[in-house]
């Protein structure tokens, strides 16, 4: 345990022990000392930070990874599963998954106004597609000796959906869940940045702008955290719900 705590911080502690040493004593204005970073970091990210602008980024965040979570994963099962569907829908799906959801945002502002909603909008946007596609392609990827043998025994409607379809598709849904997650973290910082009254992104563009370089690379630092926690508390759900697969494809690899 304490082997792989050593292995998983080396590289991390290497990193910020250089930059501490090679920042130490700098002059210039827009590369500071990290000390000087860290020090602007507890007082801008401390309790009253966190309640102004970290809270609301992160609330906004789930709220729309979530919903284009469900989203993604119904329609993308939909479109696997009905083949019309995906004739019919191919060519839609590949033009909005090509358009970036940040070129949007201006078009959004004006049906959403500046509130909450239009960030949620564009991050539902942004995540939606991967996870759709990724859906899409597990579902037609799964076993098909499954699919007959659940057939047989007269699984079928929702209960195939749930029991045969959505398990076998899994591996494929949690890559584009993968996908989506770090597509939210980029896609809610840029939200921010163009038309907001708080939040991560906002503190960080009212830095630069304010000639506040300390606070910026402190806000920079917060969202790179921010992506840490996010991937880490997705591998641990990952790694309980494919428990199963992983213990299949090493069983494979064994044989």
């Amino acid at each position: 345990m304490i082997r792989r705590i050593v292995y998983v911080l080396a590289v991390p502690l290497a990193a910020i022990t250089v930059w501490w040493f090679a920042s130490a004593g700098s002059v210039d204005f827009y590369f500071p000392p990290l000390q000087t970073i860290l020090e602007a970091f507890a007082a801008r990210w401390g309790a009253e930070g966190l309640v102004r602008d970290v809270l609301p980024s992160v609330s906004r965040l789930l709220i729309g990874y979530l919903t284009a979570a469900v989203v993604g994963i119904a329609l993308g099962t939909f479109v696997g599963l009905f083949r019309p569907a995906r004739d019919l829908l191919a060519w839609v799906l590949e033009f909005f998954r090509a358009v970036p959801s940040p070129v949007t945002v201006p078009i959004l502002i004006l049906f959403f106004g500046i509130g909450d909603v239009m960030k949620i909008v564009v991050i539902i946007a942004a995540c939606v597609w991967p996870i759709l596609l990724n859906t899409e392609k597990g579902v037609r990827s799964t076993d098909e000796v499954l699919g007959d043998t659940s057939r047989v025994f007269g699984i079928t409607g929702v209960a195939r959906v749930r029991h045969y379809v959505l398990p076998g598709a899994s591996p494929f849904i949690f890559a584009g869940l993968r996908q989506g997650l770090s597509f939210a973290v980029v896609v809610m910082v840029i939200s921010e940045l163009f038309a907001a009254t708080n939040g991560i992104g906002f503190a960080v563009i009212q830095a630069q702008r304010t000639f506040d370089i300390p606070k910026m690379w402190a806000g920079i630092i917060l969202i790179g955290l921010l992506g840490v926690v996010l991937a880490t508390v997705f591998r641990f759900i990952e790694r309980r719900q494919l428990r199963w697969y992983r213990g299949a494809r090493d069983a494979e690899r064994s044989a």
